[in-house]
Parts: structure tokens; C-alpha cells; sequence
């Protein structure tokens, strides 16, 4: 008994020290090695126009700014600026994809075709396409509902003028475009059903030179209240150059004209692009449309410049509190199209998908849209 009893405790004692020097390597393992820190995600923008342009691009760079600033060393950014449409944003994205950016937003509506053809070559890297249509296993698309703060500007277009002719400064006749323009007639429309919209159209997204003469054009035909779609304050410092008011999209310019500055439409891609990249690493991604507008919070409405009325003022923010709520659509019918067609029954409210896909003129705008 006693024999067998010091085998089982030289035994024991055997897999006690083993035990010892095992954790002890461990240890020394752990203090010799540090844990492995997660590479962050790399994340990869790319941009038509400049970051300094104050409007579209400026809104995009914001956003990516805000997610660096939100998740910190979880993310590292990079971004491309003036890559235009075509092979040049072809060749831009598949190299930020050959470099290990695992996700890369194309802020542009021309680099649909890029993103497509570099989103098959690589499968493992997700894609964003801003007001994009198209998507597959690898890429979404998001935008904002900004047609809304543009039915809020053509309140005050309405409230504002004097001639009864509002004018718009538009880039291309796409969806996106087109539910601008008439969001912005229609919220005019509310306030004085004989208010007109006369559309210049500059075939370009950013060109200053351009947007001004286009400007200038339709302050000549009598529009002393303009809106654009376009990427410069341009539109804004030729109305305040001749006397007249204007809107900002995509960001508050009123330091680029002052006097004329109304209001802005602003987007805010912050939030978005912060829960894309935390989906992104988490492997919760899925591909999705995402539009988000004032209830959301990715659209709002800048400061109020100090010569609207206040009765104006009033109904302005009336109107942007009932659209935030959910309670007003800017394309709740009866709408009818330029020739007198009804689109949409009088207390219906049009569907995304035909806001999406809109293709003609409301009742209210002047001439004919381009082939």
C-alpha cells in the first residue's frame, strides 16, 4: 500500500509540474509574442470631382471623415478625387480593389458601368454605388430622398419671387435629376399653383463656368429664384451678382454668396458609411438599396437666410416637421405630367420605384426635356 501510494504521488506530482512548465510556456509565449492586433478594413472612396468643391464631392469627403472618426483604427481610408466617368474610373477602382481595399463606395451615378465590371473580377470586395440602380451579390447602392429638402426650396421659391418664374439648373436628364426638378416645382406649386420652372440644361455634373452662364441665361427669361443639381456654388454667385436669390444642394454655401443664399439641401453620408463599414467587418453585409432622407436624418435643411419672411420661415418649417414625421410626400398626388397626363391619383402617394424611374415633366415646367 505504501509502495503503491509514492507511485501515485510521484505520478501526480509528474503532471502538477507538467502542468507548471506548460502554463509557464504559455506565458513566456504571450510575453515574448503580442496578441495580433485586427488589420483594419480598408476602405476606398472615389470622387468625380474635387473635395474642396463645397458641394458634392465636399458632402462625400465629410462622410468619410465621420466614419474615420467613428471607428477610429478599425478603419483606414483613402480617396481618389476628379476621376471621370468611364475608363478612367474603371481603371481607378480596379486598382484600389488590386491594393486590399475591401470596400470601396463610388460616389459618382457614372461609375455604374466600372463598379459592375470590377465587382465580378473581384468577389470578395464590397462595392457602394451612390443613386445607383443596379446591384448584385457584391454591390449596393444607397442615396438620399434630397428630392424632399427640394420640395422645401420650391416653398420658399414661392414665397420669394417676384416674376413667377423659378429656374433649375440641371446636369443630365436622369431619374434623380428629373424628381428634382419637379419636387422642386411641386413644393412651389403648393404655395401658388401659377408659379412656372424654366430648366437649363449643362450636360455636365461640376463646371462652374458653365452652370454660371446657364445661371445668367435663365435670369434673363425671368427666373429670380434658382435651384441646381449641379456641383458649384456657381448658380448661387451669379444670382447674388444680379440681384437675385438662389438654393445650395449637397451643402450650406451661403459663404460662397450670402445675400442670395436661402437655404441648402444637405447631405449627410456619415452614419451611412459608418454602419456600411462596421456590416462590412462583421460579415453582416448584404446588398440593398438604402435611401434615406429627413427622417432618417441623411437630409437637412441648412440655416434659414435672415431675409425669408417670417411667415414664410413659418411655413417652411411646418412643412419640413411634417415631412420629417412621415406626414407630407412631396409626390402625394393629384400630379400631372407637362401634357395634362395624370401620373398620380389625387391623396396617393407615388411609389419609390416610380420616383426612381422618372422620366418626364410635371405640369409647371417650361420646355421640352433633352434627347
Amino acid at each position: 500500500m505504501h509502495r503503491r501510494a509514492n507511485q501515485s504521488e510521484v505520478k501526480e506530482n509528474f503532471m502538477n509540474h507538467r502542468h507548471l512548465a506548460l502554463s509557464a510556456a504559455v506565458l513566456a509565449m504571450f510575453a515574448v509574442v503580442p496578441l495580433q492586433a485586427a488589420e483594419p478594413l480598408k476602405v476606398a472612396f472615389v470622387f468625380f470631382g474635387s473635395v474642396q468643391d463645397g458641394a458634392w464631392t465636399y458632402s462625400h469627403d465629410q462622410g468619410r471623415l465621420e466614419m474615420e472618426k467613428a471607428l477610429g483604427s478599425k478603419v483606414k481610408t483613402t480617396h481618389v478625387e476628379n476621376v471621370p466617368d468611364g475608363a478612367d474610373a474603371e481603371r481607378v477602382i480596379r486598382k484600389l480593389a488590386a491594393e486590399g481595399n475591401k470596400l470601396i463606395i463610388g460616389a459618382s451615378f457614372g461609375y455604374m458601368n466600372a463598379i459592375e465590371k470590377v465587382a465580378r473580377i473581384y468577389p470578395d470586395v464590397t462595392f457602394e454605388h451612390v443613386t445607383g440602380t443596379r446591384r448584385s451579390r457584391n454591390v449596393g447602392t444607397y442615396a438620399t430622398r434630397d428630392y424632399e429638402g427640394v420640395y422645401l426650396q420650391g416653398i420658399l421659391a414661392a414665397r420669394m419671387t417676384k416674376s413667377g418664374v423659378i429656374g433649375f439648373v440641371a446636369p443630365f436628364p436622369i431619374p434623380a435629376v428629373l424628381a428634382n426638378i419637379n419636387a422642386f416645382t411641386l413644393g412651389a406649386q403648393s404655395v401658388d399653383p401659377k408659379v412656372r420652372t424654366r430648366v437649363m440644361w449643362v450636360n455636365t455634373w461640376y463646371d462652374p463656368a458653365r452652370e454660371k452662364l446657364a445661371a445668367e441665361a435663365l435670369i434673363s427669361q425671368g427666373a429670380d429664384v434658382l435651384a441646381n443639381d449641379t456641383a458649384s456654388p456657381a448658380v448661387l454667385q451669379a444670382a447674388q451678382e444680379k440681384g437675385k436669390y438662389g438654393f445650395a444642394r449637397d451643402a450650406d454655401m451661403s459663404r460662397f454668396a450670402p445675400k442670395s443664399h436661402l437655404t441648402a439641401t444637405t447631405n449627410q453620408w456619415g452614419k451611412f458609411y459608418t454602419e456600411t463599414a462596421l456590416a462590412v467587418m462583421s460579415g453582416t453585409w448584404r446588398s440593398g438599396d438604402v435611401r434615406g432622407g429627413l427622417k432618417e436624418g441623411m437630409v437637412r435643411m441648412a440655416p434659414l437666410n435672415g431675409v425669408v419672411p417670417a411667415d414664410a420661415a413659418k411655413l417652411f418649417e411646418t412643412r419640413k416637421a411634417q415631412m420629417s414625421a412621415g406626414k407630407l410626400n412631396p409626390f402625394r398626388g393629384p400630379i400631372k405630367d407637362q401634357r395634362g397626363n395624370l401620373k398620380v391619383p389625387a391623396g396617393v402617394d407615388m411609389p419609390l420605384q416610380e420616383v426612381l424611374s422618372m422620366n418626364y415633366y410635371v405640369q409647371g415646367v417650361e420646355g421640352a426635356m433633352p434627347k
